[in-house]
């Protein structure tokens, strides 16, 4: 999979909490309100941001494994999650978290999710849960992770998948050409063969109604103001370095919108979460 910084995870944390939806989380949370205990494996976990949306929400004790291939996004997780907390221990194989009354014991996987997750699910969890993970891999893997979800009966939470939607303000001309450019770079292999990008969400509704789950949707976009300026700036970079890579718009084109976009005075970038749970 293509690697993230733990940098760029950090600043882009803030707009993602705010953009959760919150009547999908509570969905998810009602779906454990009678237990006590629950054990989730976060994939792609990144440096904990999706435990640290999530905590709050569940039973009293939780048992965790946040699983990530690049190493250091999993010591940059262990670092902000001892920050995040008052009570923390450090245990052999992983950390033990006090959150009000709430208690978290968390292990670290580092794993290649492109081998699929069989290995992750013996024991098999009570939850799956990712966060700005699906649109990267592709339409296979998805239902090959479906059916491995199916096979244990394990429900999935997911956040923050892009679905292709963006509006900046003011408009510019080259919004247009530059979308597409970037929506097209969003299907090309992410370490997964050819990534679902925009349809990722559709393509995991229909997987896992496929094995009998119920599964709900709900919009999550990003909205951004003059706070989020340096997410802006650094979100408008990375797409503009990535539509130009397309070649479906030229490095002069992706840098007039480029500049346009480092005096936009808003964006809204969509995204799609979804829970799907196992037949009864």
């Amino acid at each position: 999979m293509s690697g993230f910084s733990a940098e760029w995870l950090a600043l882009r944390e803030p707009a993602d909490r705010r953009a959760r939806n919150r009547d999908l989380l509570g969905a998810m949370a009602s779906h454990f309100a009678d237990r006590e205990v629950v054990a989730i494996v976060d994939l792609g976990c990144g440096a904990g941001s999706n435990l640290r949306a999530m905590a709050e929400m569940l039973p009293a004790r939780q048992n965790w494994r946040l699983v990530d291939f690049d190493p250091r996004l999993l010591d940059a997780a262990r670092e902000r999650l001892v920050d995040w907390v008052r009570e923390s221990e450090i245990l052999e194989d992983g950390l033990a978290l006090a959150i009000g009354h709430r208690h978290l014991e968390i292990a670290f996987t580092e794993a290649d999710l492109s081998n699929g997750i069989d290995l992750l699910l013996d024991p098999a969890p009570d939850l799956v849960t990712a966060a700005a993970l699906f649109d990267l891999v592709s339409s296979d893997w998805i239902n090959r992770f479906a059916a491995s979800l199916a096979a244990h009966r394990v429900p999935l939470y997911t956040a923050l998948t892009y679905n292709g939607v963006e509006n900046w303000s003011p408009p510019h001309e080259l919004d247009g050409p530059v979308l597409a450019a970037f929506n097209a770079h969003q299907a090309t292999d992410k370490g997964f063969g050819a990534s679902a990008g925009p349809r990722a969400t559709e393509h995991l509704v229909r997987a896992f109604e496929a094995h009998g789950y119920t599964v709900k949707t709900a919009p999550s976009p990003w909205l951004l103001g003059p706070e989020d300026r340096s997410l802006m700036n650094d979100l408008a970079a990375g797409i503009a370095r990535a539509a130009a890579e397309t070649g479906q718009i030229s490095a002069a084109q992706a840098q007039v919108w480029l500049e346009s976009r480092r005096k936009a005075s808003a964006a809204e970038i969509g995204h799609l979460d979804l829970l799907a749970l196992p037949p009864r």
